[in-house]
């Protein structure tokens, strides 16, 4: 398995937009943004994938707002994040 790129409480940016694949409930199908690239948030948790144990998945809270409130917990794929402020969006 792979080493743990990131750790429970870590400052994470979205990388590129984080789209809905149909596992969140309460996103709009149409839209599917999730986050948007540059999106801050947390990692919460971090395991790996049941069907390929060697994929790390990231359980991130990113804002949802201008007062930093945090959404509900996304999975995410490291390529999907970055801990570089600058990202392009």
């Amino acid at each position: 398995m792979a080493s743990v790129q990131y750790d429970i409480g870590d400052l994470v940016y979205a990388a590129e937009d984080i789209l809905n694949d149909g596992g969140m409930p309460g996103i709009d199908e149409a839209e599917g943004l999730i986050a948007p690239a540059g999106a801050r948030g947390v990692v919460v948790h971090y395991g790996h994938s049941e069907i390929d144990p060697s994929r790390e998945i990231y359980l991130v809270r990113f804002e949802t707002g201008p007062d930093g409130t945090l959404g509900n917990p996304v999975g995410v794929l490291p390529e999907e994040l970055t801990q570089d402020l600058t990202v392009d969006a």
